[in-house]
């Protein structure tokens, strides 16, 4: 399998030859381009991660899924946390940190997090966006979120934070000439004959520079591909979230942490229990400026749950919403602001306030009902504290990677923080060291992974949300296990028997569902326990003695999922030559 290079730079040729890890069945690449550096994704640590990289000199590529602002930063509404204000620091944004992530976090890694936090905030605010500011003041106007003591959290248009920072990225982008490559599903890792990163291969779908699977040649690439909520029926993330990037990583022999600590916002508009897809996120930033959380009675069951009321961290307020749910048989709470009036939310919250009147509900009038639904994944490609991931050249920041500092629950605000910080730190390493050029760029030679059908995307989701939920138990977990084993035997099946779905955006989307699925529940059925946004009904309490520790998963030819639990809480990702003697055991028997 080969193909010439007709990009900017020499051709090389993409072969099928011995190369570690697994690929999804496609087209050979039929283009190619050549640069210093591939970014995959275009939220705010992909194009944090892009500029950094441009301005060092590097010649960098930005590939993304759809437009290049149509990423989960767009529709990230309550803000960005940093200790910007008076009386604020960042051990005190630390300490928060540490307790939302339930004994899980790597401290360095927040520590990293909330030190070089404020710089780069300011650097955002020099690179174009436009933060709110107090009345009659140039300074930042902050808010409080769930499980932040202090006021912490920048926000720009009320609540369009992330429309902002997009907008402020994407015009940098553009205003830098860098190029890029949108509407493009990138499919898999290239390697040279040493396992090292070399650029990957894409589907641009009809609307971009090139049409049909191709090439960028690379020697460092970054995941910045954002979340996997789409394994789930109901979630905030838009329809590009399908676990791509996580999907890759694992196909390329990556290491995977702790993907069973999905976050579900607790307070998403509820529009009934067949609703799809994705769905109005109210902000917590409404709590944060005193909404309240009440049942059908007008009750507020929060109280009196946590000190912190209705801004506890997200996993109490999701679970405390959930129980009250179960409780009175109901199917979603309120959330009460009314007293809130109709001035203030036309202007601290007009885009939540539009979107509810589009549903036939009116905030100004009238309590909003609200239930938890997906949301972030806390968990992802296993990194350092440079994003550097086990494999060598790969990198990952966002939602996409896991680098120990949201634990097992992220406070709140924190995404975009991390997204910055660590992107700029992966641009500082890929400038700090040599450009190689890979003389090769081969894809793995292990048969490749058998496509399902677009429409398994739903059985997916229905089996993830009626087992792997908000409130998960060994009989469910067991279920889901069992029937993702049978999607994958079946679609194993008939992939021998010449009926495998045809290679497509909707097929590969569909595979990748499957395959994080499958190492959400290989975690979360193992982690025997409650911690953070794990919920198991059958072990309600958290257990340090046996698990206060990472789980580590990687994906082995032909299908099977093999984790191992890390010694302690710490989190150094390391490469695979200094990696400790492997003890994995495949996904536990039901």
């Amino acid at each position: 399998m080969t193909a010439t290079g007709t990009g900017t730079g020499p051709g090389h040729a993409i072969a099928a030859a011995p190369a570690p890890g697994i690929r999804l069945t496609a087209p050979a690449p039929g283009w190619a381009i050549d640069a210093d550096v591939v970014v995959v994704g275009s939220g705010v640590a992909g194009l944090t991660a892009a500029l950094r990289c441009a301005a060092a000199g590097r010649r960098t590529v930005v590939v993304t899924k759809a437009r290049l602002d149509d990423g989960s930063t767009r529709w990230a509404q309550g803000g960005i946390a940093a200790a910007l204000g008076d009386g604020d620091s960042p051990e005190q944004h630390l300490a928060d940190t540490l307790v939302a992530g339930a004994g899980l976090c790597d401290e360095e890694a927040v520590r990293t997090l909330v030190t070089e936090g404020p710089d780069a905030v300011h650097r955002l605010i020099g690179a174009g966006a436009r933060f709110d500011t107090a009345p009659d003041s140039d300074e930042i106007a902050l808010t409080r979120e769930g499980g932040h003591h202090r006021r912490r959290i920048a926000h720009a248009g009320g609540d369009a934070t992330g429309a902002e920072i997009s907008r402020a990225l994407v015009e940098a982008v553009r205003a830098a000439g860098l190029r890029t490559i949108e509407n493009a599903l990138v499919l898999d890792l290239l390697t040279d004959a040493q396992g090292r990163t070399s650029g990957v291969t894409l589907h641009v779908m009809g609307e971009g520079q090139h049409d049909g699977v191709g090439a960028v040649h690379a020697p460092a690439v970054v995941l910045a591909t954002g979340g996997m909520g789409q394994v789930f029926s109901a979630t905030t993330n838009p329809a590009v979230s399908t676990g791509d990037g996580v999907a890759l990583a694992l196909r390329a022999g990556a290491e995977v942490s702790d993907l069973e600590f999905v976050q579900f916002h607790p307070t998403v508009l509820y529009l009934g229990r067949d609703a799809e897809g994705q769905q109005p996120l109210i902000s917590e930033a409404v709590r944060g400026e005193g909404a309240y959380l009440v049942d059908a009675d007008g009750t507020r069951f929060m109280v009196g749950q946590h000190e912190l009321a209705e801004l506890a961290p997200r996993d109490i307020v999701a679970k405390a919403i959930t129980r009250r749910a179960q409780e009175q048989g109901a199917e979603h709470m309120y959330l009460d602001a009314r007293h809130f009036g109709a001035e203030m939310w036309e202007h601290r919250f007009p885009t939540i306030l539009a979107a509810c009147r589009a549903h036939g509900i009116d905030p100004v009038t009238e309590p909003i009902p609200v239930a938890p639904a997906a949301h972030y994944a806390s968990g992802g490609v296993r990194t350092d504290l440079h994003g550097r991931t086990t494999v060598p050249g790969l990198y990952a920041c966002g939602e996409v990677a896991c680098t120990g500092v949201h634990g097992a629950n992220r406070l709140a605000s924190n995404s975009l923080l991390e997204g910055l910080v660590f992107a700029e730190r992966i641009a500082d390493d890929i400038a700090a060291g040599p450009v190689r050029r890979p003389g090769e760029h081969l894809l793995p030679d292990a048969p490749p992974v058998p496509l399902l059908p677009p429409e398994a995307r739903f059985e997916i989701q229905r089996i993830m949300t009626a087992g792997a939920g908000v409130l998960r138990s060994r009989a469910s977990l067991a279920e889901a296990y069992q029937a993702l084993v049978r999607l994958t035997s079946k679609t194993a099946a008939d992939s021998a028997d010449g009926k495998a779905a045809e290679p497509g955006v909707d097929a590969w989307e569909a595979t990748n569902l499957l395959l994080v699925a499958r190492v959400l529940v290989a975690g979360a059925r193992s982690r025997e326990e409650t911690r953070g946004c794990h919920w198991r009904e059958d072990h309600p309490d958290r257990d340090d003695a046996a698990w206060r520790r990472h789980s580590v998963v990687t994906f082995r030819p032909p299908h099977t999922v093999e984790f191992r639990a890390t010694d302690s809480a710490g989190f150094p990702a390391t490469q695979p030559d200094s990696l400790p003697t492997p003890q994995p055991e495949t996904e536990p028997n039901p």
